[in-house]
């Protein structure tokens, strides 16, 4: 399948406010792989497909992921988590992705987890900084990721984690090994 076919398939999964958010994940990718040296090409298409089942309902994704034996973990976890999981498996099964780190970036975009590579940090860090979003911090990620991919990765990571314990809700393992492996990194 081409590019111009994935996405005409993909946007069809989606409300067309979710299709320009993930316009604006595919530019902010090419951008952020073209400054930290990963293939834009490759972050391009796991943008493309990050998003691809967060439309499905929700009891849909509840049996694709017992039905494809996937991380059955995430049952336990917020249903935001889902559909990155389903991502992961569809980029392959109905797209034929073969390229295991487009698959991960896909599989990560939501949660994080510790040993990002550089394409999964900068799915992640796209999806939480491209154009559209309008929260409070954005534009203090906005800023970070033009010096640091990480320190914006990191950044994004805590104000994530703040939300979710300010509104009483289950932080992803995955998602706090995230932030400590960042720290550890960057020696902090």
């Amino acid at each position: 399948m081409d590019k111009n076919q994935m996405m005409t398939s993909v946007s069809e999964q989606m409300p067309l406010r979710r299709w320009i958010h993930t316009q604006g994940v595919m530019s902010t990718s090419r951008k952020l792989a073209e400054k930290y040296g990963e293939d834009p090409e490759r972050a391009e298409l796991a943008a493309i497909i990050h998003d691809v089942a967060k439309y499905w309902p929700i009891e849909q994704q509840r049996q694709y992921i017992i039905d494809h034996q996937l991380d059955n973990e995430l049952l336990q976890y917020n249903k935001e988590l889902w559909h990155a999981e389903i991502g992961y498996h569809v980029a392959w099964a109905q797209y034929g992705v073969e390229d295991a780190g487009i698959r991960d970036a896909i599989r990560y975009h939501t949660s994080g987890r510790a040993g990002m590579s550089t394409i999964e940090k900068i799915v992640w860090l796209a999806d939480y900084i491209e154009p559209n979003r309008d929260f409070p911090g954005v534009e203090e990620a906005r800023r970070l990721a033009d010096q640091s991919l990480e320190e914006a990765v990191l950044f994004g990571l805590n104000a994530t984690i703040i939300l979710l314990v300010e509104k009483q809700r289950i932080i992803y393992p995955g998602t706090l090994a995230a932030r400590n492996d960042l720290i550890h990194i960057m020696n902090l």
